[in-house]
């Protein structure tokens, strides 16, 4: 008993031994790391601005042109540094470069979460990120910055380490630095920021583009006030000084000073940056001052065309004094996804401003109607020559009407799409299921919320609308005989090295028969020929629909002229490019409407634009079956045979099984 009492006694004895070593090792391995650390580059200016290039390689775009103007933290108005310290790393003053605290509780959410994340940054490992690492989120990388931190805090004072911090964030609108950050959104010096002011300022490092005064004024005073509250908290504030500043306004103005960060192509660079942080899992400050080369889908001959039509202001109705009418523009190419061109608005373009192209959620009106009934009425067995049934209709309450307030009895899916009746696409998504309608869309890109499943989706009456992003993406897959593209931006992301961190590899998905993108494009045609997109007809086959969503029916718009809209649309295609536009008021009111549609004016835009991208192609037809006349010569086997309709032109009963096959 007493010699197994010793046995283990030297066992645990030997073991400790081996523990104390082995952390001693550890310890000394660590320390000679990071004392071999060069952390000499922390004393360089802003690194090297990252390059967009366009589809051909060629330098299209810089995302970051500004020069910091650096300004000495003796110079910075206490109440900013003790902003930023408060919401950033309230311990800055204490820890050694990492903060111990807020690393186990990080690990301890990210177990409950199940993944990892990147929080528990204090502001040396931000510095350190920023300046000497890579992009990717590995744990090792984040051993790194952990090691740079500790380095760089053992070698520089507190408070240089805090004013390179601030002489190099990103604080958004393309300003660098706190000199550059107070310039842009209160066009004063630093040392001239109050404590509100600091308080918005110390808000934007997290999210530049999302607290934004210029982007959200309610989120952005809401942040502020939270940067506030955590001052107060910490003491560096008085409860009084903490009520006045919560009660001021933003009190933010356009800097007259310009933005050497916009560069060319702002509205296509913003969407570059918006899939590289949503897709890839870049952030803002990795691309913007990272040095990196991005390869794009970008045709600056296609942007140039559709900047020329955006300039023109000859093409856009007039606008109320107080509210510009407002525009979005996608143009892509069909047999990729590649997006060549965008359009986020109209007037001045802000950088990692609000698009309308990619952003904007609108419903689309009738230029929904192929995506939610034909192409799925197509796919289960009905062609353009079948017949429709146009007459009075009501399901469960439900009465549409056609736009001339008439019914035919029966018209083809033909002239149903030429004409845009209502009443047949209702009728037939009713015939053919609502589900079939939402996984059509669902499989082009447009997925639906629950409150989306009723018949009003026939006449592209959504709960929270579509972006001409989306609309283009799922247009493109008409004009690609039933292959979907995901609509992208980036091909490649590389150092300047050349080392290569992204590469996409493009893949497309069959989300319909080639017999029903046939059949459609030769209904489409038939619609720009004949129908309500005649304004898009141009010199070269084209294919598309337009759409008008009509004002709401509230006491708001009593009185208001029966041809009023709200949303305007036009998506079309040639054998070359898809594009999708859109017209309209960001906020619709009495005072603020269309009077136009989408056969108008997005329609001309449409043409414009494609007649300008595409001046110097050959002119090819569609690879289609012909229009002759009103009807359709459909060759492809996969929609020759007619679906049977009935006989009888009353609507289908309340009894009617929804999703029946005929």
């Amino acid at each position: 008993m007493k010699q197994s009492f010793w046995k283990r006694k030297r066992f645990w004895q030997w073991s400790g031994g081996i523990v104390i070593v082995g952390c001693l090792g550890l310890f000394v391995a660590c320390y000679v790391y990071i004392r071999g650390l060069d952390v000499s580059l922390i004393n360089q200016p802003l690194p090297e601005a990252t390059l967009v290039l366009d589809k051909d390689g060629q330098a299209a775009a810089q995302l970051s042109s500004s020069k910091i103007e650096p300004v000495p933290i003796s110079q910075m108005p206490k109440v900013l540094t003790d902003a930023i310290v408060a919401v950033e790393d309230r311990r800055f003053y204490s820890h050694s470069g990492i903060d111990m605290k807020s690393i186990v509780r990080a690990i301890a959410r990210d177990v409950v979460k199940g993944g990892y994340s990147e929080g528990a940054s204090t502001i040396t490992q931000q510095l350190a990120r920023n300046l000497f690492l890579s992009a990717d989120k590995t744990l090792g990388r984040k051993l790194k910055e952990a090691a740079y931190a500790i380095k760089i805090d053992r070698t520089f004072g507190k408070d240089e380490i805090l004013g390179m911090y601030l002489n190099r964030i990103y604080f958004g609108e393309g300003s660098w630095g706190v000199q550059g950050a107070s310039r842009t959104y209160f066009n004063k010096n630093v040392q001239e920021l109050s404590l509100p002011e600091a308080a918005v300022l110390a808000a934007l490092p997290k999210a530049p583009s999302r607290y934004s005064p210029f982007q959200d004024e309610n989120q952005a005073l809401e942040r502020r006030n939270t940067v506030l509250m955590l001052m107060r908290d910490e003491d560096v504030i008085s409860i009084e000084a903490y009520e006045k500043a919560k009660a001021a306004p933003l009190g933010v103005m356009k800097s007259d000073n310009g933005n050497d960060l916009k560069g060319r192509y702002p509205a296509y660079v913003d969407e570059v940056i918006r899939e590289a942080v949503q897709t890839y899992g870049f952030t803002e400050e990795q691309l913007l001052t990272g040095g990196l080369r991005i390869t794009t889908e970008l045709d600056p001959v296609v942007q140039n065309a559709v900047a020329e039509v955006y300039q023109n202001e000859s093409l856009f109705p007039a606008s109320q004094p107080d509210q510009r009418i407002q525009s979005g523009a996608v143009i892509l190419y069909q047999q990729t996804g590649g997006i060549r061109a965008l359009a986020g608005g109209r007037g001045e373009e802000v950088f990692r401003g609000f698009s309308h192209a990619t952003q904007l959620k609108r419903q689309p009106g009738s230029a929904f109607k192929p995506i939610a009934v034909y192409g799925p009425a197509l796919e289960n067995g009905y062609n353009p020559n079948s017949a429709l049934f146009d007459g009075p209709l009501n399901i469960e309450g439900y009465q549409p009407q056609d736009w001339d307030h008439q019914t035919r009895g029966q018209v083809t899916m033909q002239e149903a799409i030429i004409s845009s009746w209502n009443v047949p696409a209702v009728w037939l998504l009713h015939e053919i299921g609502i589900d079939r309608g939402l996984q059509f869309a669902k499989a082009l890109g447009i997925p639906l919320p629950k409150e989306d499943r009723q018949l009003g989706i026939a006449l592209g009456g959504l709960s929270t609308g579509v972006s001409p992003l989306q609309m283009a993406q799922a247009f493109s897959a008409f004009a690609n005989k039933g292959m979907l593209h995901q609509a992208h931006t980036i091909t490649k992301i590389e150092t300047k090295s050349g080392h290569v961190l992204v590469a996409r590899s493009s893949k497309a998905v069959s989300v319909m028969q080639a017999g029903t993108a046939n059949a459609m494009t030769s209904m489409l045609q038939a619609a720009v020929v004949q129908g309500t997109g005649k304004n898009a007809a141009m010199n070269r086959p084209v294919a598309g629909k337009s759409g008008t969503t009509q004002l709401p029916q509230t006491k708001e718009f009593e009185g208001v002229g029966s041809g009023s809209a709200k949303d305007a649309w036009f998506v079309g295609y040639t054998p070359e490019l898809t594009a999708a536009v859109w017209v309209g008021y960001d906020r619709t009111d009495k005072t603020h409407y269309l009077t136009t549609s989408g056969g108008a004016v997005p329609a001309v835009m449409f043409r414009e634009m494609m007649e300008r991208a595409l001046a110097g192609a050959p002119i090819v037809p569609f690879d289609v079956p012909r229009i002759s006349g009103e009807s359709l010569d459909v060759k492809d086997e996969q929609v020759e045979a007619e679906k049977p309709v009935k006989e009888e032109k009353k609507p289908p009963g309340h009894g009617h099984e929804k999703g029946k096959k005929k």
